[in-house]
């Protein structure tokens, strides 16, 4: 599957987060074979994948606080799923771990460069001039 000719591509973020994904799903499958982390493996595989899912629907809004939004969502999935490998580091093993939570610190800090910059975009009007008819026009337009 090809995604590298969409323009959210170019966006650092959600590279590195679809690269976490994929390495996520190699992480969970170990985890969910030892019982003491199956549930630390479900909430790892639905944070991961959280991450990118929101910042491409993030990309996809219009106005700079509707991606802000979004981007918090992702951030937020980040700051999850890095605390979901802390916890899983003695299955994962402290190499693995160490490795996956700089990757979510770094979406992290991405992110937390991306959304003030976004949530300080305002949406405005543009200037208009109102034309208003003289009194009477409006009850008889003109006929052309």
């Amino acid at each position: 599957m090809e995604i590298k000719g969409d323009p959210l591509w170019r966006m650092e973020a959600y590279r590195i987060s679809l690269f976490a994904s994929d390495l996520a799903w190699h992480d969970v499958s170990k985890l969910v074979r030892d019982k003491r982390t199956i549930s630390v493996a479900d909430q790892l595989n639905r944070a991961v994948g959280s991450i990118s899912a929101n910042i491409s629907e993030g990309y996809s809004r219009l106005s700079g606080k509707d991606q802000a939004r979004f981007y918090e969502y992702a951030l937020g999935s980040a700051r999850e799923s890095r605390n979901w490998y802390y916890q899983a580091r003695h299955v994962l093993t402290e190499v693995v771990s160490t490795h996956r939570i700089q990757l979510m610190t770094q979406i992290i800090r991405l992110l937390l460069s991306i959304i003030p910059a976004e949530r300080g975009y305002k949406l405005e009007e543009e200037p208009m001039v109102y034309e208003t008819l003289p009194m009477g026009l409006l009850d008889n337009p003109p006929i052309k």
